[in-house]
């Protein structure tokens, strides 16, 4: 049996630590601060992340170069015959182009499968972990490719400002817009479905934000997968915001009743985007099960 691992970056969310315990690998997503380069998890920890971000210091993100890609492919091919590398989606970095480029090289043709499968964050870890559970169950890499991206749009993230400051700053928004939001308080929910963030509704509250999005995600069950929520895995995820990602995993387990606790899991938001839109931030997140898989 041929085996394959998977690689992913950390938009994912996925630490190194974490990447030891499943059994895959994560290349550290580079971040510009000030002038200085750091490295997701490996120079850069949430904590110091987000007290950069508070001074106000300038943030941006850049894509891993190619050589630490091929580095970190030439390293596992020495043990595994093949990989599926799963980046952050196409539409939100320019990370995938270069990686499906790379992998055309005749050293890497047919041994790594580069899936874009648009997704970021909590949805592209639940992706991780589906295509190391196929390879773990002796599917091969192509196959485990090819599901990846017919499932690829089987996913959605909601998310809950807390602040407009980041998406002005971030040229997203207006300054003008920025500041009516914020003399009315407003709760922007964006979201992320397919290739592109973009905004959803808004609210006047958290508790309004919070209802706007377990509907949203009611919606998606009944209207895109099949009215069953067992045949989804639900995330929750967060930017420096742990308490009330706790608190609204409640509010969800009643507004879903029957629905599992243990499989509710919450996580941090990946670094690329919390620096688009600030600490304080609540997602809740679904991803449909692979039929292979259940």
């Amino acid at each position: 049996m041929a085996k394959v691992a998977i690689t992913t970056d950390s938009n994912s969310g996925i630490t190194q630590e974490q990447a030891k315990e499943l059994g895959v690998f994560v290349l550290p997503m580079p971040f510009i601060i000030g002038e200085e380069t750091y490295y997701e998890d490996i120079t850069l920890t949430q904590e110091k992340f987000y007290e950069k971000l508070k001074e106000d210091i300038n943030i941006s993100t850049t894509q891993p170069s190619p050589e630490s890609v091929l580095k970190l492919w030439d390293s596992v091919l020495k043990e595994y015959d093949s990989i599926i590398h799963i980046p952050m989606s196409s539409g939100l970095s320019g990370s995938c182009q270069t990686a499906v480029m790379l992998s055309k090289d005749d050293k890497y043709e047919g041994r790594v499968f580069v899936a874009d499968n648009q997704r970021i964050s909590v949805t592209q870890r639940q992706s991780v972990i589906d295509a190391k559970a196929m390879a773990d169950k002796g599917m091969e890499a192509e196959e485990i490719y090819n599901i990846l991206i017919r499932d690829k749009l089987e996913a959605s993230i909601y998310i809950m400002l807390d602040t407009l400051k980041y998406l002005k700053k971030g040229g997203r928004i207006t300054p003008a817009a920025a500041a009516l939001g914020t003399i009315l308080r407003l709760k922007p929910v964006l979201q992320i479905q397919g290739e592109k963030l973009d905004a959803f509704a808004k609210a006047r509250t958290i508790n309004q934000a919070k209802s706007m999005m377990i509907n949203a995600i009611k919606a998606d069950i009944e209207k895109r997968f099949g009215a069953d929520m067992n045949n989804t895995w639900f995330q929750i995820a967060h930017t420096e915001n742990y308490q009330e990602a706790l608190n609204f995993k409640r509010e969800i387990l009643a507004a879903f009743p029957g629905y599992p606790q243990e499989d509710i899991v919450i996580n941090p938001l990946s670094l690329s985007v919390s620096c688009h839109i600030g600490p304080g931030a609540l997602a809740f997140a679904i991803t449909k099960k692979t039929k292979e898989l259940q």
